[in-house]
């Protein structure tokens, strides 16, 4: 049995990597916290079950490449438990974090770990309160460092392959996720697609040009404008969304 509010005088923690170095010393700094009740550790995904189901755990600190379940794999089955755990990743690889704040992580902590970055894991987990970056905020990876974008900076998005490219006013970045399932997670937040490579938001739409049959809509921002093609199979859906757009009939 997992979950539940947290042991009298701590947190009872599970900790999950196939390298033992790695287990070690992240199992030592957890005990030195004074937040943290018990800590059990394991290299065996399968062990891990095993424990999971024996035992009261109110957080599971995990890797994420290991042989066999992965970590994103074993989030996903401790997600469909009654009461699950809580789930920080602990990971030397930074592409994850799309998936894994998807499966509601607390946290996503970068190897090698530091005692900071531990303790404000900890703090997470103790908050009761997922991260909520799938409404808010997008993660992204630059150069090692994983930082969070609000969504409400993107101007539009751009498909790339299986990717997707993210642009604001001042920079882009390049996430690993599908333009098709942006489209889904992001429409209550004012995102339309206007072409099959290409969606945009709907608060920086600042004018719908048709010339000679041809439609497009300008981008507008800080960053300066940007005149996007509209396709044929979307132009009316779009222009339907424009004027029904309550920010505009204010303006």
């Amino acid at each position: 049995m997992t979950g539940g509010s947290a042991a009298v005088g701590g947190l009872r923690v599970l900790v999950l990597d196939d390298e033992t170095p790695a287990l070690d010393e992240l199992g030592w700094l957890l005990r030195q916290d004074p937040r943290i009740a018990e800590v059990h550790a394991t290299d065996s995904p399968t062990e891990a079950l095993r424990m999971l189901k024996e035992r009261e755990i109110d957080a599971v600190f995990l890797d994420i490449q290991m042989p066999g379940l992965d970590g994103i794999e074993l989030a996903s089955v401790l997600a469909r438990f009654k009461s699950p755990p809580a789930v920080v990743f602990v990971t030397a690889h930074e592409k994850h974090a799309v998936e894994a704040f998807e499966l509601d992580a607390v946290d996503y902590v970068l190897k090698p770990v530091r005692p900071d970055r531990i303790a404000e894991a900890v703090r997470r987990v103790l908050g009761g309160t997922r991260t909520d970056t799938t409404v808010d905020q997008v993660p992204v990876e630059r150069g090692g460092v994983t930082r969070f974008v609000p969504i409400s900076e993107i101007r539009y998005v751009e498909a790339e392959g299986d990717y997707a490219r993210l642009h604001t006013d001042a920079e882009s970045h390049l996430v690993r996720i599908p333009l098709s399932q942006l489209e889904q997670q992001w429409a209550g937040a004012g995102f339309v697609r206007i072409h099959r490579s290409l969606l945009v938001a709907l608060p920086y739409v600042e004018e719908l040009r048709v010339d000679a049959g041809r439609c497009s809509v300008v981008i507008g921002g800080r960053g300066g404008q940007v005149e996007l093609a509209v396709s044929r199979r979307h132009t009316r859906q779009l222009r339907d969304l424009l004027v029904r757009d309550p920010r505009r009939s204010e303006s």
